[in-house]
């Protein structure tokens, strides 16, 4: 019997191909095998008449050849094929490179043949490449429901099902239970063994629909237990720093413009929350624009009047520059100190900047993970910010924190999120939304067009540029890659070389620069001295350019629609017009769903929610960039009456046992440890 954890090259059938074939979809254990939940099913159970088999869509006949089959060649390729019959007509069977199947079926014998019809020329109809299966000792087809996988090249789904079958058998005696009896009960959930095998090979309908319940409910119930769990271990409600209200006039009149009421409402919350004597632990959602970062400098103001520091955390250099820039403006009239950390600095600058940090001169300390290197001190942290918080951790969060005696925790986010993924992201954290953009702000135009008006779209960026402007192209490769249809950076710049933009400045950027290369790119990009700027999406946040207009996306299909709306926000910056071009011949529905909804609405949040519905969590939030840990089941959009159990459960479960001491706790506990999540989520 195998362990879960043992390589999936101990898994019968297994060999060093297929274990390759494997790690491509992350499978790399058995456990990691029975965990790879089906997609979809098929139901095999029904037998379609040859006279009424539709083209493309699967179907299995019953049917026998008349002849042996027959096997030819044709440039080296084995073709065999039959004529099979049913009362209702007949139809040729094709197998390509598969000689032995002329040994596998016998004239007069009915077979079971599942594959699709084809309509090939001179309208003769064909299966191609058909399974084939043997009726019963009563001449009956037995079919059932059959798992349809996700996988990729080199596998195919009559070959992993058998995968499944083998790791099934060797470990179904290692498959422990982990949830509370009580929970299980509670919630009329399967247990895991039940659910893990009827997941894969269903007896029934029902069965398939019991186990996918519990797996649903079991992955949602143990992200959320670990969020909690969190929570427990003292990431919040703790007693923290007790700030008294002040004047706030001279911060709101120092800015250029007036809060809107959404702005307004939010602050009022982080007041209540920093006044209370509980920690702050709050996230402020909003889209690009929004004025999140006004609404955390009134909060840096409040907690520096109170005599206390605040500190912003950003994920790229350029992107701590310009909020160390905006800071700066505001606050340096006021008689506020603003210092900028990053790791570039030169040693006697730096030793310069952690003693004016380490003293308290420095009030407010904007900067990257620099932040958090163990040389850096500070004297009295009141409030801890951080700018896209998607790109940090956790425990980035918390070693911040625990620099200071319990400090106020700031939390920002321009990526929009569905209120009930952002309860399962951030379930430690209280949410605000600041849902509207303040007065005057254009809204970007968005266009979604086919490559056929590339010459028209060039034509327009050089009467922008001519007008003064910028423009982003943004490419979803680094370099030419044949088997991949995408423009690469470095061929779409010498593209625009050849064109009516040719005399322009134009640059390139991609993640695979060095990190200075990158950083002084985007800072000439920001001063004017680049015209157009040819990237990857190593731009979706971090740069702010007013005076850039147009951004146009190739090959749009190949982004998420939360990430094309992160790259539109780059432009709409400043008071010009704005254009964001996507380009696409792709005509899948996905494909037309997402264009049309970018070029139907700007509202984030309505984008964020028909990218979960399209594409479920995983994609939509980018799991190994962010730490989310990858929901192999559970839909968000559609499992919404399982996501409220699984968190009343783990909420009920925290409450009663917040360090999972008891006895019937402790499978629970241990799972938890091994999956480490608290080490892990990106939240």
């Amino acid at each position: 019997m195998l362990e879960l954890n043992s390589p999936v090259s101990a898994v019968k059938g297994i060999g060093s191909e297929r274990t390759r074939y494997l790690k491509n979809l992350n499978i790399e254990t058995v456990g990691d095998i029975i965990t790879h939940y089906p997609r979809g099913y098929d139901d095999r159970s029904k037998v379609t008449p040859i006279a009424e088999l539709e083209p493309g869509e699967e179907a299995v006949i019953v049917a026998a050849p008349k002849d042996e089959p027959k096997t030819g060649y044709f440039h080296g390729m084995a073709i065999t094929k039959a004529r099979v019959y049913d009362e209702s007509g007949s139809i040729t069977v094709v197998w390509y490179n598969q000689p032995y199947m002329k040994n596998n079926i016998n004239s007069g014998v009915k077979y079971a043949f599942i594959g699709s019809l084809m309509i090939k020329k001179n309208n003769q109809r064909e299966m191609q490449s058909p399974e084939v299966g043997k009726l019963d000792e009563n001449g009956e087809w037995q079919g059932g429901i059959v798992p349809i996988y996700p996988l990729c090249a080199g596998l195919s789904q009559k070959v992993f099902r058998k995968t499944v079958s083998e790791a099934l058998t060797a470990s179904e005696d290692n498959i422990k239970e982990f949830l509370p009896a009580n929970i299980r009960k509670k919630y009329h959930l399967a247990d895991r063994a039940f659910a893990i095998k009827n997941i894969h090979m269903p007896e029934n309908a029902e069965y398939c629909e019991l186990a996918r319940e519990r797996l649903v409910f079991e992955e949602l119930f143990i992200l959320q237990t670990a969020l909690l769990r969190l929570k427990a271990e003292g990431t919040a409600e703790k007693n923290g720093i007790r700030l008294e209200l002040i004047d706030m006039e001279p911060f709101f009149n120092s800015l250029p413009f007036r809060f809107t009421e959404a702005q307004d409402k939010v602050f009022e919350e982080i007041t209540e929350d920093m006044t209370s004597g509980q920690v702050m632990n709050r996230l402020v959602q909003g889209d690009v624009g929004s004025g999140k970062t006004a609404v955390a400098m009134a909060a840096a103001y409040m907690s520096v009047k109170n005599g206390f520091q605040a500190v912003m955390m950003a994920p790229t250099e350029v992107l701590a520059a310009q909020h160390f820039d905006s800071f700066k403006e505001i606050f340096e009239p006021l008689g506020i100190n603003v210092l900028l950390l990053t790791g570039g600095l030169k040693a006697s600058e730096k030793r310069d900047k952690l003693a004016k940090i380490a003293s308290g001169e420095a009030n407010i300390i904007v900067g990257t993970h620099a932040l958090i290197q163990s040389n850096v001190e500070f004297k009295n942290i009141g409030l801890v910010i951080t700018d896209e918080q998607h790109r940090f951790g956790v425990r980035q969060r918390q070693t911040l924190s625990e620099k200071g005696d319990n400090p106020h925790v700031l939390v920002m986010t321009a990526t929009p999120i569905p209120r009930t993924l952002a309860l399962i992201l951030y379930g430690d954290l209280d949410i605000s939304i600041i849902d509207s953009l303040p007065p005057g702000r254009q809204e970007i135009e968005t266009f979604a067009v086919n490559t056929g008006y590339r010459d028209r779209i060039y034509n327009f960026i050089e009467k922008e540029i001519k007008k003064g402007r910028q423009a982003y192209v943004i490419c979803a490769m680094v370099e030419e890659n044949e088997k991949i249809e995408a423009e690469s950076v470095t061929e779409y710049s010498e593209i625009l070389k050849c064109s009516v933009l040719g005399h322009r400045r134009i640059a390139v950027i991609h993640g695979k620069m060095k990190s200075d290369e990158k950083d002084g790119i985007l800072k000439a990009f920001a001063a004017g001295e680049i015209d157009i700027l040819v990237a990857t999406t190593v731009i979706e946040v971090g740069i702010n350019v007013p005076n850039a207009t147009v951004m146009v996306i190739e090959n749009a299909e190949r982004f998420g629609l939360a990430q094309l709306h992160q790259l539109r926000g780059r432009v709409g910056r400043g008071k010009e017009k704005s254009y964001c071009i996507l380009i696409s011949d792709n005509k899948g529905d996905i494909t037309k769903k997402r264009l049309k909804t970018m070029t139907s609405t700007t509202d984030g949040f309505k984008i964020s929610e028909m990218d979960l519905r399209l594409r479920g969590p995983g994609e939509f939030f980018g799991t190994r960039q962010h730490g989310l840990p990858s929901l192999k089941i559970a839909n968000l959009y559609s499992d919404m009456d399982i996501l409220k159990a699984a968190q009343n459960a783990a909420r009920e479960l925290m409450e009663d046992d917040p360090k999972l001491e008891r006895e019937e706790n402790f499978d629970l506990k241990t799972e938890l440890d091994r999956l480490k999540l608290s080490d892990n989520v990106g939240i």
